[in-house]
């Protein structure tokens, strides 16, 4: 259909349209390419072969000082509302890593919510208060973090939030011990004194120290123990089939590094709990025999993993200090830094990835096993800056050695 500026086609029944708006010129053209081969689909094990439909050309003489095409799913509005916005939203944000950042946060009925992956993910409970420090607390945006946060109060049951936010007619997921315990640390560092996010927290903590799904609950030395077989419930949480690749049953580091920052974020009323779980942390956790963390407990897997760097950086409270930390940070550094992220298991442990390629099966084998995650950068530098005094020549060393080289990696790959 052609009104004007104006082409909207329906490629499939019962889907929206697409409507697209321009200031060129429109040419009907359609053309059909039959059993279409996606290359790289193929070689990922994925379905591979489709047929391609184009309904005509859009064409521009370049030279003027303006050339737009906007793509909705509903007639847009005026290219003039239209430009303006996108003329705002560009010079608010001085970079394209600010910019592209700023497209992952979304409407989600009354409120804010942030998209977890495009275009495969809508809005996951631990993607949303891992990103929302970069995506709103550096970028001066509290209101919008405020929005996010009171959009999921309402989703906590029996202390867990869904991993996964429930759309219209699902049931919700909830199979994410740190979800809860990242939005806790969210509350705290947004400043936000409300009831309902105050309500929250504490029926996180309530739920968690009482007990509940999948084995999650306080012990009685004050850490919290998560999992059961079949289920995967930290962040490592690729499954093929039926088997969980990296399952951690038992007391994860990272999530009792986060459940101890949450029980003191939790107030007075947690002090007792958040003491004993800080001391046997301390206790539990160090394996000298190493110079570093066990990656669980009970039972112990010293499987050298990036996961312990957040007991030193990456959280409000750091729960191991002083010559231990500096040890900690020395082997994550030597051991899984690229310059690009850390790896998620080091060289030579058992289980290790190199790569990650091949079909599903291999590659989800291989999502934790080895690959290399930018978002661990942040809690590294953290860290690395903190063991060494936090002074302002350490972050200048920390900025040139660590991120400059992933930030001149998004010239390349994104």
């Amino acid at each position: 259909e052609v009104v004007e500026d104006t082409v909207t086609w329906r490629p499939y029944e019962g889907l929206p349209a697409v409507v697209a708006r321009h200031d060129g010129a429109y040419v009907h053209e359609p053309d059909w390419y039959r059993s279409f081969l996606y290359a790289a689909e193929r070689d990922r094990g994925l379905d591979d072969t489709e047929d391609l439909a184009t309904p005509g050309w859009f064409r521009w003489t370049l030279g003027g000082d303006r050339a737009t095409l906007v793509l909705a799913t509903a007639p847009p509005r005026a290219f003039s509302a239209l430009r303006a916005a996108e003329h705002r939203r560009r010079t608010s944000f001085a970079t394209p890593l600010d910019r592209a950042a700023d497209a992952y946060l979304v409407d989600r009925g009354g409120g804010r919510t942030v998209v977890a992956g495009y275009p495969w993910f809508t809005d996951w409970g631990r993607d949303t208060f891992l990103a929302m420090r970069g995506l709103c607390l550096a970028t001066g945006r509290r209101d919008e973090a405020r929005s996010i946060l009171l959009e999921w109060a309402g989703a906590v049951s029996e202390g867990m939030l869904p991993n996964r936010f429930p759309d219209r007619g699902e049931a919700p997921e909830y199979n994410s011990v740190d979800a809860s315990l990242w939005y806790a640390v969210a509350v705290h560092e947004t400043g936000a004194d409300e009831p309902r996010l105050r309500e929250a927290v504490d029926a996180i903590l309530e739920g968690y120290a009482r007990g509940t799904r999948h084995g999650i609950g306080a012990d009685a030395d004050g850490l919290l123990r998560a999992g059961e077989p079949g289920v995967q419930l930290t962040w490592m949480d690729a499954k093929v089939g039926d088997r969980v690749i990296t399952p951690r049953i038992g007391k994860p580091v990272e999530v009792n590094a986060l459940w101890i920052n949450a029980l003191r974020i939790g107030g007075p009323r947690w002090k007792e709990l958040h003491d004993r779980a800080l001391a046997s942390f301390t206790e539990r956790f160090w394996n000298e025999a190493r110079g570093c963390l066990f990656d669980v407990v009970d039972p112990e897997d010293a499987a050298f993993r990036p996961n312990q760097v957040l007991a030193v950086g990456g959280l409000p409270f750091p729960v191991l200090e002083g010559e231990r930390a500096r040890r900690v940070v020395d082997a994550v550094e030597e051991r899984l830094w690229t310059p690009v992220g850390l790896r998620s298991l080091a060289p030579g442990e058992p289980g290790y990835a190199p790569r990650y390629r091949g079909g599903v099966a291999e590659r989800d084998g291989a999502y934790h096993q080895g690959t290399v995650w930018p978002w661990l950068l942040g809690p590294f530098v953290e860290a690395w800056v903190r063991v060494r005094g936090g002074g302002a020549r350490a972050r200048k060393q920390a900025r040139r050695r660590f991120l400059e080289p992933l930030l001149g990696h998004l010239d390349a790959a994104g």
